[in-house]
């Protein structure tokens, strides 16, 4: 799904990689004080929240991940569902040690009962500048703030084990949401007793 979409201005076999540090400092630092970014290519998608699957040919796609900038919104309610916060910050470090921005994770739910996906994005923000020691210029100080940047990508596995966690400790064996939710349905099958 990744291979076939918006690029941007990668070069054929470049990969688009970064870290958290290089998605804050040189590219949503950037996009907030209204400097240049060369080359230009994760887009601004800020008119309204998107479904995961609505990312393709329209946010910077590498690999199983999506990138986009967008504008903070309150609620982030979809055509098809919304995205549910999940009370996890990280706060990420320059390499001097310095905090420079805040990361939020958000986990996909479908339709308006929020049943949980695979889908997670990773929401990054400025830190204040007296915090970080950035300016933005050319704008007000409450405008730079209201621009950040996603990472969406759909997880493997269960809906948000190991969230915030880099490390995968597991045997391999990886289910879904779905998968799960009829294993845990299959243990009640014991006490059912089915007529002969």
């Amino acid at each position: 799904m990744g291979d076939h979409g918006y690029s941007g201005n990668l070069p054929p076999g470049f990969v688009f990689s970064p870290t958290d540090e290089e998605l804050v400092l040189h590219f949503l630092h950037r996009k907030a004080s209204l400097l240049p970014s060369n080359p230009s290519i994760i887009p601004d998608l800020s008119l309204y929240p998107h479904d995961p699957w609505q990312l393709e040919g329209k946010a910077l796609s590498s690999g199983n991940q999506w990138y986009y900038f967008s504008q903070v919104m309150e609620k982030k309610v979809t055509e098809n569902g919304f995205w549910k916060p999940l009370d996890i910050e990280e706060p990420v470090f320059c390499n001097a040690g310095k905090k420079v921005g805040l990361k939020k994770y958000f986990v996909y739910c479908n339709g308006a009962e929020g049943v949980e996906t695979n889908w997670m994005m990773k929401e990054y923000h400025l830190c204040s500048s007296k915090s970080s020691g950035t300016s933005c210029k050319k704008k007000k100080k409450s405008d730079c703030h209201q621009w950040i940047l996603c990472r969406v990508y759909e997880r493997e596995g269960s809906c948000i084990q190991n969230v915030g966690n880099s490390t995968d400790d597991d045997d391999g064996t990886e289910l879904s949401c779905l998968d799960e939710m009829f294993l845990s349905m299959d243990d009640d099958l014991d006490d059912i007793s089915f007529p002969n």
